[in-house]
């Protein structure tokens, strides 16, 4: 059994060619998808987050709101670029969502993807000391979120107060319980993903990789779930991990799948660079007939190792083809793979 959810970017644009015009259209629609997924069966509605784009940019809102109209389905970010990140108030805002949700906030958070602007989170008001590269400040960032989320008692109470204040030193509230073991990392290197373990994240890998091998994508991301489970293993921790990847998969049933996606030239993986010093490996897309899409994804041992498997869907194409997308692997692909 796999749980199998998707993941949108939110694009928007005004052209008339695409259903998405506007940032209204994308958060609304954002909704409607992830309650038409839930009906369908579908496990996880997660969202990325992009600054200074026309994407989906602040994203407890919309978690909230996502929240409020289901009852079963998981929610979650893939994933906040911890580098524009205030980690106390986002403590207080990803507590008001879980619990809003009723626990299933599952909240995906990163270093983030190369940005729209230049050193975009100088404008949000942070910059690394000296030092300390925007990377390390995230991760800075993202360990002082980790320790405000386990719900202890840091800040000293105001002894005349304008509420009475529980004993002891206060903590950021809401608090939700159990949102702190349900922290995932997007990492992009096998170092990453160690440490993320060492630090009881669970691990979103996506549809690229730092290239550390030459190998093929797909066996790249398997190695990089191997070491990362070796790495929480040899820390310790009571739990099982969990570790999602990312993939573009489209079952070609209809007429429209067959326009969309079935030119047939999305299924190499590509190099690239993400920085100057960065090669990175992107993963190719899958789009086939269902049998064919079931010879290939058996194959695919990142999928194999990942028990959480998100479909990056084209949200431009609106919320019915949208939900059209997920249906088709639900019903025709994953029963034949065993993840249902």
């Amino acid at each position: 059994m796999k749980k199998i959810g998707f993941l949108s970017f939110g694009h928007w644009t005004p052209s008339p060619q695409s259903q998405t015009r506007s940032a209204a259209d994308a958060l609304l629609q954002s909704i409607d998808l992830a309650v038409a997924a839930e009906e369908l069966g579908a496990d996880g509605a997660y969202f990325r987050v992009h600054h200074f784009a026309r994407q989906l940019a602040s994203p407890f809102p919309l978690l909230a709101a996502v929240g409020a109209k289901t009852s079963r389905i998981e929610i979650g970010t893939a994933v906040i670029d911890m580098r524009y990140e205030n980690p106390l108030y986002m403590a207080e805002d990803a507590g008001s969502a879980d619990i809003i949700a009723g626990g299933r906030l599952q909240l995906g958070i990163s270093r983030g993807s190369p940005e729209q602007v230049i050193d975009g989170w100088r404008h949000f008001g942070y910059q690394p000391p000296e030092g300390e590269t925007d990377s390390d400040m995230a991760r800075r960032h993202a360990e002082v979120l980790l320790d405000v989320l386990r719900g202890e008692g840091f800040a000293a109470p105001n002894p005349r107060p304008m509420f009475p204040n529980p004993p002891g030193l206060l903590r950021v509230e809401p608090h939700s319980d159990g949102l702190r073991e349900r922290i995932w990392w997007g990492a992009s290197s096998n170092a990453t993903a160690v440490w993320a373990a060492k630090l009881g994240m669970n691990l979103q890998s996506s549809t690229l990789k730092d290239d550390e091998t030459g190998l093929p994508f797909h066996v790249q991301q398997a190695d990089q779930i191997r070491a990362y489970r070796e790495a929480w293993k040899a820390a310790g921790h009571a739990r099982e991990p969990r570790v999602s990847v990312s993939r573009s998969i489209f079952a070609l049933v209809d007429e429209r799948d067959r326009i969309y996606f079935g030119g047939g030239n999305q299924h190499e993986d590509k190099i690239g660079f993400i920085d100057d010093k960065t090669r990175a490996i992107f993963g190719r897309s899958y789009a086939a007939e269902p049998h064919v899409l079931i010879d290939q994804l058996a194959r695919d041992e990142a999928i194999a190792e990942a028990d959480t498997l998100l479909l990056t869907v084209p949200n431009q194409l609106g919320v019915d083809y949208n939900a059209h997308v997920i249906e088709a692997i639900l019903k025709h692909v994953a029963p034949a793979l065993g993840w249902r």
